[in-house]
């Protein structure tokens, strides 16, 4: 059976063997991060306005050479070479800009994908009317466009989205790029397949529950616990000097809401003898997607709450730690996972 929302190719068989031969078309196209537009991959076809305007033309030259019409030739003449001086200007609008794609940043499952992109031009006059776009997988055609002027000598950058509803690293979609200066009757555009990659981590679940208790650690008395909230419960009273990530900020925002100014700090004799483990068997849910998602919540907790956190995945192990680098290291064996 067809994915849900397309439909059956017999029913619509110009559009199927269309993407048949554009997904053809694109895998001609080398993969790169940086791509200069020369006439080798820049196309031009008319546009639709472009092909009226051609039937006009015919339509003219007939109507003067039947009449003899001089000023009907004159016209005729006058409108056509305009056409080719604006083929000529709207080729070159594009051949010679210089694309450069920065790495996307990670994102989580249901996000949109933002690509910035710089166009950089040598030309001493300005480039008007350039658009940016990922090219649809649906419809040929069924694009939607960034655009922007790159000034002379200069750079502009552009910014398209692309959203993607499953976790894991992905090869980015192709682009395009076009313009339509000066005239509308031509379309002048290039495919792009970047070869840069985008990690999507698992979507976060909405409503979570609180984190797991805490584990004793080998050779300790396991006197000290972790309540199910996240925090440990050895505090002791906020020394001078000590860390900002050892105070509990909950219970500070808890006082000063009460009119008090107390400050506690987490007690490293307790909390060291307890250890967060995230672990993908006891997140209670079934389906893995629910549980990935779950420890993804759990981590975006941990973190915050700048909690020493362990990961425990189906042959994988990350030792408790804290910080950006190891929530980026745990996000990303949840993606791959």
């Amino acid at each position: 059976m067809p994915p849900s929302g397309t439909a059956p190719a017999w029913r619509h068989p110009l559009r199927h063997l269309g993407s048949r031969f554009q997904r053809w078309f694109h895998s001609r196209a080398p993969r790169t991060d940086t791509l200069t537009l020369t006439q080798r991959n820049v196309y031009i076809l008319p546009t639709r306005a472009g092909w009226m305007l051609g039937i006009t033309l015919l339509v003219l030259l007939v109507g003067s050479i039947n009449y003899q019409l001089n000023l009907g030739y004159l016209l005729t003449f006058l409108l056509a070479g305009s056409a080719v001086v604006g083929m000529h200007v709207c080729h070159s609008n594009l051949r010679g800009l210089t694309l450069h794609l920065a790495a996307p940043a990670p994102v989580h499952a249901g996000q949109a994908v933002a690509l910035d992109i710089r166009l950089v031009s040598e030309r001493p006059r300005t480039r008007y009317g350039i658009g940016l776009g990922v090219i649809a997988d649906s419809r040929p055609g069924d694009t939607h466009l960034a655009w922007t002027d790159v000034p002379a000598r200069g750079s502009a950058v552009l910014q398209v989205a692309w959203a993607t509803s499953r976790r894991g690293l992905h090869e980015l979609p192709p682009l395009t790029a076009l313009t339509l200066f000066p005239l509308g009757t031509f379309r002048v555009w290039t495919v792009w397949r970047p070869a840069a990659q985008v990690l999507v981590y698992p979507a976060t679940e909405i409503h979570p529950p609180p984190l797991p208790p805490g584990e004793p650690q080998a050779g300790s008395s396991g006197s000290a616990r972790v309540q199910s909230t996240g925090e440990f419960d050895g505090v002791r009273a906020y020394r001078r000097g000590d860390p900002q990530k050892t105070v509990v900020w909950k219970k500070a925002a808890q006082a000063f809401a009460a009119g008090r100014d107390d400050l506690v700090s987490r007690d490293a004799l307790s909390t060291q003898r307890q250890q967060l483990w995230l672990d993908v068997a006891h997140t209670g849910a079934v389906d893995l997607e629910a549980r990935l998602s779950r420890l993804t919540a759990w981590v975006l907790m941990a973190d915050h709450l700048e909690l020493d956190y362990g990961l425990r995945l189906p042959g994988r192990e990350m030792a408790p730690d804290q910080g950006p680098v190891h929530k980026a290291r745990c996000l990303e064996a949840l993606a791959l996972c």
